[in-house]
């Protein structure tokens, strides 16, 4: 994929840069140090800025000012589109720019469309992100709904930036709480037929879970009665996983977040892969029997303590099969294993980075994200519970009353490590308080004003025809050079793993066409500045719905 237009003036500006720090004889070109140029914060230092002569003091042993001032009177403004240049501060180098090569941005959006601001960051590695992999025992939470917004905008974001991805979703279906699931739905099917029957000390006391064995009891009668315990506990352990893994997917399809693989952990015991995982563990000479039980050294990775993998009853602790299945993405050969846990898992880092590298995996393949709590507010106020059923607020309650695109958008506009604040009454007002409204508004308003143009049977040239010179207004300007900027913003979000700085873009370019909208109109008697202004406005539309995409919102025509 070509570089993109700001890529393509940062090098021109850069080259000429170094050739004239090499005319002026400061340093040869073997000597040129690394330097940045950046768009300064405040706009009145211009459009682009370098501390180029502050990195040559030490070599060129002469003031940076003194060093500036050469650089300028070699420098060749006109090969790099620049205006003019002057000196600020200790030595920084300021840049106007000659606007044109801004022009070339509505092209490259025009010409790439759903795929502007693809970027070749990831290209040639597989990242495997896993995520939500809730328990199948009941419905998903606020917690498991971060957990999936931001996983699948950061999955998105990093197929845009290159990667080839996988979506992972392991499914905790051995060890105690199945088994509970099932005890559960046997005591509510035995209730169903009017017998007596007393729920597990750790049973699941859920409304799904009553729905399940009465609807059992209506189709099956007392027949499951009639099977041997080990037969009845294995139909109710799969009649009730795939009730609430169907849950799960349903919950999942409606909040727009797919999976490529879901991953059992049966069959990783049934495989034998569990074994295998620990006959690796003891090969790699890090395992050791202490007081009945089977430990891992992983104080030697920089634990704070050793961990148990088999208790001195012969049970396995949860670490053993999370090792092997661990273990088991390395071996498909994934350059990132990426997991996104929920704030709970924070002391679990170590421990699982320690296991990998005793079995010689390269532990910085291993990037654990980690996925604060929320906290919902409506009316000023704290909710706990749901209205509808009076217990935890379900990632389904919050759909129904809030919609997916507020929910995607406030769940992955903050860094994931940090704690949300959830506000339910801002989430669904249509003000422009509410951010989420304020940015699929500006993609609503330009849909709106293309339809005014067509009523008005004012048709949208092909690019080539249009005079772009007729953009002046540094409005303009604002838009073409934040749009400009999305190809870095994507590279820079893959790298931190941060979606997050998606919203802040496209909020910020939101803002920047309202505040044009505001001071220009788009259709005026001038039929050249309307084509103009048009087509700038449609490559804004592409930019909005790319990024709005990128993180599982919608971005409506009209509303």
């Amino acid at each position: 994929m070509s570089n993109s237009v700001m890529e393509r003036i940062n090098e021109q500006v850069k080259n000429a840069l170094e050739n004239a720090i090499v005319a002026a004889g400061i340093v040869a070109r073997e000597e040129l140090p690394a330097f940045v140029i950046e768009t300064p914060k405040d706009k009145t230092h211009g459009d682009m800025a370098t501390n180029v002569a502050m990195q040559l003091t030490r070599i060129a042993k002469r003031n940076p000012r003194q060093i500036a001032e050469a650089i300028l009177e070699h420098l060749d403004k006109a090969s790099a589109s620049i205006e003019s240049a002057d000196i600020a501060g200790p030595g920084f180098i300021n840049f106007r720019m000659n606007k044109s090569y801004l022009f070339d941005v509505v092209k490259e959006v025009t010409e790439k469309g759903a795929d502007y601001g693809r970027v070749n960051f990831g290209a040639g590695q597989r990242a495997q992100v896993e995520f939500v992999s809730a328990n199948p025992t009941g419905s998903l939470h606020l917690g498991h709904a971060r957990g999936a917004a931001v996983g699948d905008a950061l999955c998105n974001l990093l197929d845009f930036a290159g990667y080839e991805m996988t979506r992972e979703y392991y499914i905790n279906d051995a060890g105690n709480q199945v088994m509970n699931l099932a005890k559960s739905i046997e005591c509510r099917y035995k209730q169903a037929l009017g017998m007596d029957a007393e729920m597990p000390e750790d049973g699941y006391h859920g409304e799904d879970i009553k729905g399940f064995a009465e609807e059992l009891a209506a189709k099956e009668g007392d027949r499951l009665l009639q099977l041997s315990d080990e037969e009845r506990t294995t139909y109710f352990r799969n009649y009730g996983l795939e009730k609430e893994l169907d849950k799960i997917k349903r919950d999942l399809h409606r909040f727009r977040v797919p999976f490529d693989v879901w991953f059992s952990e049966t069959s990783m015991y049934e495989s034998g892969e569990v074994l295998r995982g620990l006959d690796a563990l003891r090969a790699s000479g890090h395992v050791y029997e202490h007081e009945g039980a089977t430990w891992l050294r992983t104080t030697t990775f920089g634990d704070d303590k050793d961990r148990v993998l088999i208790k001195n009853d012969g049970s396995y602790t949860y670490l053993t099969p999370d090792v092997a299945y661990h273990a088991y993405k390395y071996a498909r050969g994934f350059d990132k294993v990426i997991n996104i846990w929920g704030a709970d898992h924070h002391g679990y880092i170590p421990r699982m980075k320690a296991a990998m590298e005793s079995l010689g995996n390269d532990p910085k393949k291993l990037i654990v994200l980690i996925a604060q709590m929320v906290s919902l507010f409506q009316n000023g106020e704290k909710v706990k519970m749901s209205k509808r059923t009076g217990k935890a607020v379900t990632m389904e309650d919050l759909m129904d009353e809030v919609g997916v695109d507020a929910i995607r958008y406030f769940f992955t506009m903050r860094s994931m490590d940090s704690h949300l604040d959830f506000d339910m009454d801002l989430a669904i007002s249509t003000s422009n308080d509410n951010p989420v409204f304020y940015v699929q508004y500006a993609h609503a308003r330009i849909c709106s004003i293309h339809r005014q143009a067509e009523e008005q049977h004012i048709a949208l040239k092909s690019l080539a025809d249009i005079d772009l010179t007729k953009l002046t207004t540094e409005h303009e300007y604002d838009l073409l050079r934040k749009m400009g900027e999305l190809p870095e913003e994507i590279t820079v979000a893959a790298r931190d793993y941060a979606p997050h700085r998606l919203i802040r873009y496209v909020y910020e370019l939101a803002s920047m066409f309202h505040s044009y909208y505001k001071a220009e109109r788009v259709i005026t008697e001038d039929a050249e500045q309307t084509q103009a202004r048009l087509a700038l406005l449609s490559a804004v539309r592409t930019v909005i719905a790319n990024v709005l995409r990128l993180v599982g919102v919608s971005a409506p025509e009209r509303m």
